[in-house]
């Protein structure tokens, strides 16, 4: 076997010209001192951009990143890992191979050296401005608050006025009007920067300097700081240089020391304003605010705002209207009351029950004092109203994370799984299924709030006063306790831990060290223990042993190295979450772990699967997506049957699954993981077919490893250096493809291509094949009933020196002709499409391909040397109407166009065009485009208007002052008068990888 590795090597080198090999042979030590010279270089580099980037975002705040250079850093430090293998497999080498370790290292040489020539230029600027004041809040509907809505804005608009503190009973709507005049200020733009920040009931003067500096985007410049007082001090330097501004502190309970956090005093001559919403007026005066207070709705509008969430069928009811308006009044003009409640009786047609609401709601009021207690007893009718004990248990769980804490869906409907509130009915999809349902029964009694964050991923959030009722009822039973995301420096004291608490949430803290004297006194009813994203180095050996019936163990992200052997010890555990534990290098035996169903080690440093994990046949979930693992014991994975999720590092090139091993895991669902080649991947898709299983989701590598994540389900194969494109079998949903470094592959469907028929796939890239000459190659386009890419969004083609079309017929391979015909679903759906060092290709879009594009949102065109016209034009129609005729490009959707480094690009398109897309924003044209001398007039979309004197409503042009001033106007001259004041000075460049 010790001769196996080399003699492949010899062969890899094969086709190598005999000089050249002799030259690696002889001259390995050059090559590896040149390689470790690149090395150095190209990690110098990154440094000091990492350092120049650090020193621009400082200076002028608001800015970040470009994101060329955020590209580029990524992937040099990808590339100085993979340089670290190479060094690796040098340092380990024989004799037999010398002249194939040659070849690799100055193969990798070579790639470093291109990344080195690619690095961003500093002195055209690193960061960019960015959002120009923040960015805008997820906001529910205003109703008869408009009075106090325009107090508070004209407050804000008077120089005089610098502190506002708005202030009003829980519920009565003071956020909901805040969070409506901050996008109303950034729609203004009046304030460089609009600041919110929540305040917790547990104020911590450290949490919040921690989340202004997050706003600002400079948390990490204060994160390095310990001490409060100088703390205070850079943020107070912060703030200052952002300059006119508003900072909203949302739910303040006590008076805050302004000084003490570091928040300049405002006053009327810097412009800046401080707003503060709050439950004390007290806290208003004391703090020198200007009070305005928010009173609840008066019973008209209370009554319209209940009318709008209870639905139609129940407003239209006349025996329930009069019980209906007494409810409404019960609820106190409180907006956040009249929602929940109306969200509870949404739908409800019978009058009885009603009446027995309405009296319910006395009720409950009657028994308490206080207008605090009266809200949390009207929030509590919602919780009793709901009849699942399931839907409560889920609800009640989401008070373990801290206070305005927005939990992604995805996340959360994880934890109910764990937490076993979800029974187990067979499949995870299932599971899944079941966890909207009861989200959206908690959204409909308006329990939960869902919303989407600025990457449009759902999360739902718990209104304060909502989180405080559920606080009330987990206090009491189930029992919890709950101290998440307050900046604790330990554990909570040992009196705290009751003898029949349930679960223990301390996730989001300071906690860096398990002291054994304040270790909790026997629990022998704790199921789960929260202990997440705390900096945890070590866990005494006897805490686990008062918790015999823990059952969720949550440590992800905390700087563990080793655990206890005593948790071997926690037999009714089920879910063990070690997720990014950096430190952690090994684990004691599992073995006695019987019941455990769920272990996430992805992230850890762990060099061997832990002992005893064959014996953990209860396991649905294992995540081994770890970069340092060695191997999987052969035989491991076959006693594992129950897996629903499975998943391995597919960048750790020591991990290729086996499909013998695969195979008895009939009930796999979500996969990860990277096979050798196409037939042992083959093989897996066969299989599945053959159980009748799909994949829910799935990240499948073939041959060398790439990560490139995007879509759910998708499919990478790279350096599989003899596939042509013959058959493949894959997942017929599959959501994304990457095809990297795959040299004699010619076009990527043809018609007898597995792929043609791929009808979910979102988004395609291909990269690097030195043989592609179109993407789509069908022999006859018109009789042909595949329609490949119908549903594709985003195409990526880079550096591809074959690349001559989109689309061509089989029989045009290898010559520049294209087809003027296309099936009609072809790219119907493209949104963007990038196109990098294509240097064959003279026309981007030809005509006929236009009607398929009508969705086309984006185009980027770089470093395409052959490149003569972005938009072709229709031979046949010039031919026929003469070089004069008026022919128009249809593109209704775009809305960008950037060209960089097209030294032959002479046309945006042709001369006698205009162009019809009034979604246009931005046309952009960087260096190396010189002999394009001409941007194409526009006619409107509806009517032909003036096609010489128009532009789109909002376009705006980029490009240096140089070419711009090159442009030729002969033809059209009133066109510059139109387009000059849309003209901007371009002042950085993309990089591309």
């Amino acid at each position: 076997m010790e001769y196996v590795e080399p003699v492949v090597g010899i062969a890899n080198c094969l086709g190598t010209p005999l000089c050249k090999y002799l030259q690696y042979h002889r001259k390995l030590n050059d090559y590896v001192r040149n390689f470790k010279r690149i090395r150095d270089e190209l990690n110098c580099k990154m440094e000091d951009i990492e350092l120049q980037l650090k020193a621009e975002l400082l200076r002028p705040l608001g800015k970040i990143p470009k994101k060329g250079v955020e590209n580029w850093l990524k992937y040099v430090k990808e590339m100085i890992r993979e340089a670290q293998v190479v060094e690796n497999k040098i340092s380990n080498g024989r004799y037999l191979c010398r002249a194939c370790n040659g070849k690799l290292v100055d193969e990798k040489t070579r790639e470093m050296k291109e990344f080195l020539e690619k690095a961003p230029n500093a002195s055209e600027g690193l960061a960019m401005d960015g959002p120009s004041a923040g960015l805008p809040l997820p906001t529910s509907e205003l109703v008869g608050e408009e009075a106090v809505r325009n107090e508070i804005w004209a407050c804000l608009m008077q120089e005089e006025v610098s502190k506002i503190g708005v202030w009003g009973m829980g519920g009565v709507g003071k956020t909901t009007i805040m969070k409506h005049i901050h996008n109303d200020l950034l729609k203004q733009q009046r304030f460089k920067r609009v600041i919110w920040v929540t305040i917790s009931k547990e104020f911590n003067v450290m949490k919040v300097q921690d989340d202004i500096a997050g706003a600002l985007k400079l948390r990490e410049d204060l994160a390095i700081e310990g001490d409060k007082l100088r703390r205070a001090a850079i943020l107070s330097e912060m703030l200052k240089k952002v300059g006119k501004h508003v900072l909203i502190l949302d739910d303040v309970w006590d008076k805050v020391s302004l000084e003490e956090v570091g928040i300049p005093e405002p006053s009327g001559g810097d412009g800046c304003k401080l707003v503060l919403t709050t439950r004390s007026e007290p806290v208003c005066k004391y703090m020198g605010c200007k009070v305005i207070k928010v009173e609840p709705l008066s019973e008209e509008k209370a009554l319209i705002l209940f009318l709008n969430k209870v639905g139609p069928n129940i407003v239209q009811s006349p025996t329930i209207m009069p019980t209906l308006k007494l409810v409404v009044k019960e609820c106190a003009g409180l907006p956040l009351t009249i929602v929940v409640v109306a969200g509870t009786m949404k739908g409800e047609d019978n009058p009885r029950i009603w009446e027995n609401s309405l009296k319910d709601l006395k009720d409950r009021i009657g028994k308490v004092e206080g207008v605090e207690a009266e809200v949390i007893e009207r929030l509590k009718f919602s919780f009793d109203h709901l009849k699942d004990m399931q839907v409560k248990h889920c609800f009640l769980y989401c008070t373990v994370y801290p206070e305005d804490f927005e939990i992604e869906i995805d996340d959360l409907i994880e934890c109910w799984i764990e937490e076993g509130f979800i029974d187990d009915m067979g499949t995870r999809q299932e599971m899944t299924d079941n966890g909207l349902v009861i989200l959206k029964k908690l959204g409909d009694n308006c329990l939960l709030e869902i919303i989407t964050d600025e990457y449009n991923r759902p999360s739902v959030k718990m209104h304060d006063a909502v989180r405080d009722m559920a606080l009330l009822i987990t206090s009491m039973n189930p029992r919890y306790m709950v101290q998440a995301g307050l900046q604790l420096k330990e554990l909570p004291k040992r009196e705290q831990w009751s003898p029949d608490i349930e679960k223990v949430s301390l996730m989001r803290n300071s906690i860096s060290e398990i002291i054994i004297d304040v270790l909790p006194t026997k629990c022998e009813l704790l199921t789960t223990m929260l202990l997440q994203e705390n900096p945890i180095k070590k866990i005494p050996i006897s805490f686990f042993t008062n918790m015999p019936c823990l059952s969720v163990l949550n440590l992800s992200f905390t700087e563990i190295e080793s655990l206890p052997n005593s948790i071997s010890e926690l037999k009714n555990l089920t879910t063990l979450l070690l997720c990014g534990c950096e430190e952690l290098r090994d684990l004691p035996c599992l073995s006695m772990l019987q019941e455990l169903k769920k272990l996430d080690l992805s992230g850890t440093k762990i060099e061997e699967v832990p002992e005893g994990m064959d014996m953990l046949i209860k396991l649905r979930y294992l995540d081994l997506d770890v970069s340092t693992l060695k191997e999987i014991p052969a035989g491991l994975l076959p006693k594992l049957v129950h897996l629903q999720h499975l998943s391995f590092d597919v960048e750790n090139t020591k991990i290729c699954l086996k499909v013998e091993e695969m195979e008895p895991l009939k009930k796999l669902e979500c996969f990860t993981g990277r096979f050798e080649d196409i037939n042992e991947f083959n093989k897996f898709i066969s299989s599945m077919q053959q159980n009748k299983k799909n994949l829910i989701g799935y990240n499948l590598q073939v041959g060398s490893s790439y990560m490139q994540l995007r879509e759910k389900k998708r499919l990478t194969i790279r350096k599989v250096h003899d596939w042509e494109g013959e058959l493949i079998m894959h997942p017929i949903e599959i959501q994304e493809l990457n095809i990297i470094k795959c040299d004699y592959l010619r076009s990527l469907v043809d018609d007898n291509s597995s792929f043609k028929n791929v009808i979910d796939l979102r988004v395609c890239g291909i990269w690097r094949c030195e043989g592609i000459e179109c993407v789509v190659s069908l022999s006859s386009f018109a009789s042909s009933s595949a329609h490949p890419f119908q549903s594709l969004e985003v195409l990526d083609l880079q550096n591809l020196p074959k690349l001559s079309a989109l689309i061509m017929k089989d029989a045009e391979i290898g010559s520049a002709t294209t087809s003027p015909l296309a099936p009609s679903a072809t790219f119907s759906h493209l949104k963007q499409i990038d196109v990098v060092n294509c240097s064959r290709m003279k026309t981007l879009l030809p005509h006929w391909l236009l009607p398929n594009l009508q969705n086309l949102e984006k185009i980027l065109v770089l470093e395409c040397d052959e490149l003569v016209e972005i938009l072709g034009a229709p031979t046949s129609e010039v031919e026929e109407k003469g070089s004069d005729a008026l022919i128009k490009f249809y593109l209704p959707k775009l809305r960008e166009l950037r060209l960089w480094e097209l030294p032959n690009l002479k046309s945006i398109c042709s001369k006698s065009g205009v162009m019809v897309c009034d979604s246009l924003q931005l046309i952009q044209v960087g260096y190396g485009c010189n002999k394009l001398k001409r941007i194409p007039p526009f006619v409107p979309l509806v009517g032909n208007g003036q096609p010489f004197a128009y532009a789109p409503p909002s376009l705006t042009i980029k490009s240096k002052t140089e070419w711009w001033e090159s442009l030729e106007w002969d033809d059209h001259p009133n066109f510059k008068n139109v387009l000059q004041p849309l003209w901007k000075l371009l002042r950085y460049e993309p990089f591309i990888v």
